[in-house]
């Protein structure tokens, strides 16, 4: 990619609320974003009615809900689909969905998305990457929770089903929500493209937008980020979210880093050759000079501007002889 790919994850913060859904989709747009998730179930599918919820989720939502439940009410139905797709094109925003179940992979891959996201509770699932690899699309695949042998296995299901490895991205992340700095990690990010040979980048969870941000220093060419239009909102995921102004703050910082890491190539930049002559140094004369005087140290020195003899010359130019006559400060 030539820029970083960035998603901004809506999830589920929508509530079950088109109206709620559109609002998240306006924010990405004016986010600069380049896609906006949510996510793809149907609760019979995804969780057994006895499931336990996550810790997190427990102190976010409704103790006495169970995890099914609080599931079902943030289904999306194929036609609020088509209309959220709509709704995308006209923001300019790509429209993307995770798929958690085999309906799903089917409903968004009969949509025509472009690109499919593996989260990370799948990365263990055989036939869900058998399915996903099938279908020979781009594919952007989370690792929460994987050691580096369980990413390997992933990506040979993935290739040997079809899907070529080109068309893949590795994205590290940590399956806590929020994730403490410290279990973080990023280094396991580049290790992920080094082993692998493959485009990489990080889903984030963590509370704030630096570790995105040095992320994409680090090589990242696709961030991940959940957002929410308010942090206190009832749900599972609100909680773990950027709110608008962090988003948006967060796509201008990746923006601004994108543009700082440059080509690699060390050289003068064009914002800096103005001041060349400027900060760099000539040999001058010292004191006065006649034409025929030799140039010894005691006649010569070393001042600014630059727009001279450069003092790398310095061993060349002692000892010679004046061609002409130079006043002090004179560039010789």
């Amino acid at each position: 990619m030539s820029k970083v790919f960035i998603i901004a994850e809506a999830g589920v913060n929508h509530n079950g609320s088109i109206k709620l859904a559109k609002k998240l989709i306006d924010v990405a747009s004016e986010s600069g974003a380049d896609a906006v998730k949510f996510q793809t179930f149907k609760a019979t599918n995804l969780v057994s009615k006895n499931a336990q919820k996550a810790d997190y989720q427990k102190q976010t939502t409704n103790n006495s809900e169970s995890q099914f439940d609080m599931i079902k009410k943030l289904e999306l139905d194929m036609d609020t689909h088509k209309e959220l797709m709509a709704y995308c094109k006209t923001k300019n925003i790509m429209f993307l969905s995770t798929p958690f179940d085999h309906d799903s992979i089917d409903l968004l891959s009969d949509l025509g998305l472009e690109i499919f996201k593996i989260p990370s509770g799948e990365i263990t699932n055989s036939p869900y990457l058998r399915h996903i690899g099938k279908l020979n699309k781009k594919v952007i695949l989370s690792t929460g929770m994987a050691d580096i042998g369980e990413i390997e296995d992933a990506l040979d299901l993935l290739m040997f089903s079809g899907t070529q490895k080109e068309n893949i991205t590795v994205l590290h992340t940590n399956t806590m929500y929020p994730t403490p700095m410290e279990d973080v990690n990023l280094k396991a990010m580049v290790t992920i493209g080094n082993t692998f040979d493959i485009a990489f980048g990080y889903s984030d969870h963590t509370l704030g937008i630096e570790v995105d941000i040095a992320a994409v220093a680090l090589g990242a060419c696709c961030i991940e980020k959940h957002f929410t239009l308010d942090c206190t909102m009832e749900g599972p995921d609100h909680k773990a979210s950027l709110e608008p102004d962090e988003l948006k703050a967060m796509v201008k910082s990746i923006r601004n880093i994108e543009l700082a890491l440059g080509s690699s190539i060390k050289k003068p930049s064009k914002s800096e050759i103005p001041n060349m002559q400027i900060a760099r140094k000539s040999i001058v004369a010292k004191v006065d000079i006649k034409k025929g005087d030799k140039l010894s140290e005691e006649k010569i020195t070393i001042k600014r501007p630059g727009n001279g003899i450069s003092p790398m010359r310095w061993d060349e130019i002692v000892g010679t002889i004046a061609t002409k006559d130079y006043k002090e400060d004179e560039l010789i």
